[in-house]
């Protein structure tokens, strides 16, 4: 019983690590004046990424070489770049509708960037013979689940610092971004 408890603890940190970005970028989404139905929405998104990318990862670990993993990488870090660039340049001119925004395929290309990382763990989980499905539950349940708490005060910030809020938020998904590409 104790080594299912501590291989679930480690889990829980693995995943923790993980939604640590989901929760880095939620807080630059919350800046944007996000209504709870979409931050749900997101949430879930991303909880959801956190499940299938690992999961892939251990479908197609063997399969996949490691120049592919940094191609997806490197689009990750410059998609959250280009999403924090377009919401700091917009604060600057309230006329400019917002290109890029957490709708439609623009979720879906910010939680595959999120998730990215999850998948090459999926690869390593899928060699060391873990628990699979209650990893894969952990992943997404933790990163959605810090996703929301980022977009929740991102969006209380947001109240106290006005339109330099916006600002913020692209600063934070900006460094993120590159965080991602350099890091």
């Amino acid at each position: 019983m104790s080594g299912y408890i501590g291989e679930v603890t480690a889990l829980l940190f693995l995943a923790f690590a993980l939604g640590l970005d989901a929760f880095s970028v939620g807080l630059g989404l919350g800046m944007q004046r996000l209504r709870l139905k979409r931050i749900a929405l997101i949430g879930m998104v991303v909880g959801l990424f956190h499940i299938i990318m690992p999961f892939l990862g251990i479908l197609f670990g063997t399969m996949i070489s490691k120049q592919i993993g940094s191609l997806t990488t490197l689009a990750g870090g410059l998609l959250l770049v280009g999403i924090g660039a377009q919401m700091f340049f917009s604060a600057f001119n309230y006329r400019v509708k917002k290109m890029i925004q957490p709708i439609g395929l623009g979720l879906y290309l910010l939680a595959l960037s999120l998730s990215v990382d999850s998948f090459s763990v999926g690869l390593s989980l899928g060699i060391s013979g873990v628990k699979t499905a209650i990893a894969l539950m952990l992943f997404g349940l933790v990163s959605a689940c810090l996703s929301w708490m980022g977009m929740l005060i991102g969006r209380k910030v947001e109240g106290f610092l006005g339109t330099y809020s916006e600002l913020l938020g692209g600063s934070i998904l900006i460094a993120f971004g590159l965080h991602v590409l350099f890091g």
